[in-house]
Parts: structure tokens; C-alpha cells; sequence
């Protein structure tokens, strides 16, 4: 090997190593807290509920042990420095030449392989986990559609944009990758601006809220605090799962306010008034722009970063590629490698997450019932199975909420001051 071969592999098997160990811990504290429910939580939670949030974390969390060593482990180094990159890349010549057909058979032969060898894990997640705790909803004929929709529906987005990185590699010369960076935020953006009208109803049933009290009651909420959506509507959520959630999407007149069906019957009018609140916090705080544009800064300084070793010798060896890559194993070898080495960034971005959802917490205690949200989350945490004592190691890391006894806290502060 290489030196960047060295390089990759060693970044490969420490993400697994830190990942692996991190989930460790995380079980095992899960496990020593099983048998108490937190003071703050012991009105809402059962004992008996928490314990099988505890047994549903543990069991999900060997879950993605086994996928992280078999997906991240050993299927990642098997298409990179073991050769499969290179081996698909040279299939798809023998079969369609040299031209856009084999840069396109490559790079969606990259994301099948990677498809195929997940979905004993989907099935293990949706069938086994899912189903043994009672959350699961999904039929075999449900799991088989969405996995076929999905496919067509990557076919379809993904070729425009892979045939036109393909070309601005081959007409546009050193700099292919900031004309690559350009097509991908304007795909980004469409994506995000059609999501919620074209995309999302294909896989679930979008009812407009129902007039009544409910209704009044948001539509005052979402006046004052000066957000205008297309609609407030209700998904069929329990088509798949019993969880509970409520959102907003999209951008400008295609803005639509989202409420699952399970969490409409499970909590009080006040209650989602201000779980609604609290997404429309994300809303006025500019969340949802300032990810895209932390996304869009780094995948310019990824694209730059590639630009270069495209140009490099051995990186096209470690791969077992000619030098220049060929461009369709030039983007799939980019999506291989890039999560290997931004896992040191993940305490980051889910700092970055934590203090937003704080933000939104806040902006939900100004214009709704801190004591409301409060209520509804405790009965999410329970009705979701959702773990009260993850490790804090675990969370700081990964979670992209802050942990529930913090949150609850930092929410009784907001409503004890004075208005």
C-alpha cells in the first residue's frame, strides 16, 4: 500500500474503533439506568416504559454495531483498497466502453452494491427491531414499494446530476470542481423547494388539517409569529410507524406545516400547539438556511480537496485506478472516502444541532406554553420509546438533541421567568 492507502485505512478502522467503543458506552450506561426513571420524568414515564426504552436502545444499538463493521468495516475497504472500486469500474468499460453510460453504471454500481449489503439490516431494523417493540407498521408490500420508489427515484435525481459533473470534469479543466459544487447547491435547492409537493406525497398520504378548534388554534400561532405556509396537514405516519413527529418544510410558497397522525391523537391541543411552536423556532432563527450553508461550505472545501487528488498519482493507485481516474470511479471513489475522514467533525455538527434546538426551545417558550412543551415531550419520550440516560460521551457526539433531562431543564427556566 501507499501512503494514502496507509492514510485511508488507518482513518477507516479508527472511525469504526471510536464508533464501535462509543456505542459500547452508550449501552452500557443505558443499561445501568434501566431500573430508574430520572425525578424529572417520573409523573409522565412508567417504570415499566422506561425500562423498555432501555431494552429498545440497546436493541437498535446492535443493530448498527453490526452494520458499522460489515458497511463501514468491511465493505468499505473491500471497494477502496480491496479493489471492488476498480473492479465495478472495469465491468461497466467491458460492458458499455468508454462515455457517459460507464461513468453512470459505476457510480450507481457503487451505491447498489452498497444498497444490497444494507438491506439485511433494514429488514433486521424494520422486522425484527421495529416490529418486537411494538413500533412497527410496515408491511412487506409497503417495505418493498418504498425500497423500489426510492430506487426510481435516486435513478431519476441522480442521473441529471451525475452526467453533469461528469462533463464539467471533461470540458472545464482544473477547476471541474467548482463548476461540480455549483450544479450540486442548485440541486440541493430544487430538491428542498420540490420535496414537499412532488417528492414526499409518493411515499405518504398528505390530508389537510381538519376545521375546528385545533386548526384556529395554529393559524393564530403561526400569524403571530409571522410564518406563512402553503398548509398545515396531517401525514399518515402510522402507515409505518407508531413514532410521533411534526415538521415544516420547503422553501418559500411551498412551505407546508406537517403533524404526524400518531402524534395528533396522542397529544393535548396545547400540547402540539407547542411542539409547533417550537419547529417554527427553527423556522425564525434561520436554522434550516444556515445548515444548508455550513453543508454547502464544506462540500466546497471536499470538492477542492478532491480537485487536488484527482491530480495525484496515488490516490488513483490506492484505489487500483489509472491515473487520471476514470470520472465515473472519480465521483464514486469521492463518495467512499469523504466519510472516512470527516468523522472527527461529527461532535461539531451536532453541537451545532444542539444549540438550534435550544434556540427553538426557547422561541417556543415566548410564543406558546413552556409547561405544554414540557408535557408533550415527556409523552414523545415515552409514546417513542426514546432513551432518558443515554451517555453523555454517546450524545455529545451524536445526538443532534440535547438529552432529554437537559432540555426539560433548560425549559422549566424559560417558563419560571417572569413574562
Amino acid at each position: 500500500m501507499n501512503a494514502f492507502a496507509t492514510l485511508f485505512v488507518a482513518f477507516a478502522l479508527a472511525s469504526l474503533a471510536w464508533r464501535l467503543w462509543l456505542l459500547a458506552r452508550h449501552a452500557a450506561h443505558v443499561a445501568r439506568h434501566r431500573d430508574r426513571v430520572p425525578a424529572d420524568f417520573a409523573a409522565v414515564v412508567p417504570q415499566e416504559a422506561h425500562a423498555r426504552a432501555a431494552d429498545y436502545t440497546r436493541d437498535k444499538i446492535r443493530v448498527s454495531a453490526a452494520e458499522a463493521v460489515a458497511i463501514d468495516g468491511a465493505l468499505l475497504l473491500a471497494l477502496s483498497v480491496g479493489g471492488g472500486l476498480a473492479m465495478l469500474d472495469g465491468l461497466s468499460r467491458s460492458l458499455l466502453g468508454d462515455g457517459y453510460a460507464r461513468d453512470l453504471a459505476t457510480v450507481f454500481g457503487v451505491v447498489a452494491v452498497g444498497a444490497i449489503a444494507a438491506l439485511p439490516f433494514d429488514l433486521w431494523r424494520t422486522f425484527g427491531v421495529e416490529a418486537r417493540h411494538g413500533f412497527n407498521q410496515t408491511t412487506p408490500a409497503t417495505f418493498a414499494a418504498d425500497l423500489l420508489k426510492g430506487l426510481a427515484l435516486g435513478v431519476a435525481l441522480g442521473t441529471p446530476l451525475v452526467l453533469a459533473v461528469c462533463w464539467f470534469i471533461a470540458a472545464t479543466g482544473a477547476w471541474w470542481w467548482v463548476w461540480a459544487w455549483v450544479a450540486w447547491v442548485a440541486f440541493t435547492l430544487v430538491l428542498v423547494a420540490v420535496f414537499p409537493r412532488w417528492i414526499a406525497p409518493l411515499f405518504n398520504r398528505f390530508t389537510p388539517l381538519e376545521e375546528g378548534e385545533l386548526r384556529s388554534r395554529i393559524e393564530a400561532l403561526v400569524a403571530r409569529c409571522g410564518f406563512r405556509a402553503e398548509g398545515l396537514f396531517v401525514m399518515d405516519g402510522s402507515k409505518r410507524s407508531s413514532h410521533g413527529n411534526a415538521y415544516f418544510t420547503g422553501f418559500g410558497r411551498d412551505k407546508r406545516i406537517v403533524f404526524f397522525d400518531t402524534l395528533v391523537e396522542r397529544l393535548t391541543q396545547g400540547e402540539i400547539e407547542a411542539v409547533l411552536a417550537h419547529e417554527l423556532g427553527h423556522f425564525a432563527r434561520g436554522h434550516i438556511p444556515r445548515l444548508l450553508a455550513v453543508r454547502f461550505a464544506l462540500a466546497f472545501g471536499l470538492l477542492a480537496v478532491l480537485g487536488w487528488a484527482a491530480r495525484e498519482p496515488a490516490f488513483a493507485a490506492a484505489l487500483g485506478l489509472a491515473s487520471p481516474p476514470p470520472t465515473g470511479a472519480l465521483l464514486a471513489a469521492f463518495m467512499l472516502v469523504v466519510p472516512v475522514f470527516t468523522f472527527p467533525f461529527q461532535p461539531l455538527a451536532s453541537l451545532l444541532s444542539r444549540r438550534q434546538e435550544f434556540e427553538a426551545d426557547e422561541y417556543a417558550a415566548r410564543h406558546a406554553n413552556a409547561e405544554d412543551l414540557v408535557s408533550a415531550l415527556g409523552k414523545l419520550y415515552r409514546d417513542n420509546a426514546a432513551t432518558l440516560t443515554p451517555d453523555p460521551l454517546h450524545s455529545l457526539v451524536y445526538d443532534s438533541h440535547p438529552p432529554a433531562a437537559l432540555r426539560i431543564a433548560h425549559l422549566r427556566r424559560l417558563a419560571a421567568r417572569p413574562a
